[in-house]
């Protein structure tokens, strides 16, 4: 898993000083789980993503923005609370879920979102 910064997102997932229109930069797809240090059912996912990325190595990125750090990354997909989960496909538009996901969540929007 990785820490994304506005620079890292822009080269990784989306930069949108290049592009109005959606168009995802990344080779793999990917989740970003939008969280911050405080709270608590951010910290019930984090485990949940680190199995994911096990689960998954190799197919999909799982990638961490922190809203306090981050906030014009939180304001662009206006997270408005967290966690929010983006899930980005390689074609088409990202979706977001709110709030703590347990794991079955996750595998299914993985396999009907990410790797129909």
């Amino acid at each position: 898993m990785e820490h994304l910064t506005l620079d890292t997102f822009k080269a990784k997932v989306f930069n949108w000083e290049e592009s109005k229109e959606w168009k995802f930069a990344g080779d793999k797809p990917c989740i970003i789980d939008f969280y911050a240090d405080w709270c608590a059912p951010c910290k019930m996912v984090a485990p949940v993503l680190e199995e994911l990325a096990s689960d998954y190595e190799g197919k999909i990125n799982i990638y961490k923005i922190n809203t306090e750090e981050q906030q014009e990354l939180a304001s662009m997909f206006q997270v408005r609370s967290i966690p929010t989960i983006l899930f980005v496909p390689m074609e088409g538009q990202p979706q977001a879920s709110m709030g703590a996901l347990p794991k079955q969540s996750f595998e299914q929007a993985i396999s009907d979102i990410l790797l129909p």
